[in-house]
């Protein structure tokens, strides 16, 4: 129940969020997700997560129970920048590369497709 509103039917909440303007969709076989401060590390195992979008946001709700940990070490921190899909699929399309050369040319770059894509087409 969430207080103020007395008792809402789910199906009720559904439909006045998408009224709204919000979206909700529920991410499926989800095996972790880790949350790193400088100071703690908040890991959640198999947790329930909804994506909400609002107004061209996504937002992300995680249900589950953390353990958190320490602080997080270089040693253990990863090395280099995040590379996500979409920018090797974005390399591999701009260049007809293989994804392997499109993940090394974003690791040169830490992680900026475009000077990737650039790197690729001189022969950086």
């Amino acid at each position: 129940m969430i207080p103020g509103l007395g008792k809402i039917d789910p199906r009720q909440m559904k439909m006045a969020m998408k009224k709204m303007g919000m979206q909700t969709e529920e991410i499926d076989d989800v095996i972790e997700v880790i949350i790193r401060t400088k100071s703690k590390e908040y890991r959640f195992s198999k947790p329930s997560v909804v994506m909400v979008k609002v107004s061209g946001q996504q937002i992300y709700q995680i249900t589950g129970e953390p353990v958190v940990g320490g602080a997080v070490t270089t040693e253990s921190a990863p090395s280099g920048p995040v590379i996500q899909q979409e920018d090797i699929d974005l390399v591999m399309s701009q260049t007809s590369c293989s994804a392997e050369q499109a993940r090394q040319a974003l690791m040169q770059t830490e992680g900026r497709p475009a000077d990737a894509i650039i790197r690729i087409l001189t022969g950086g």
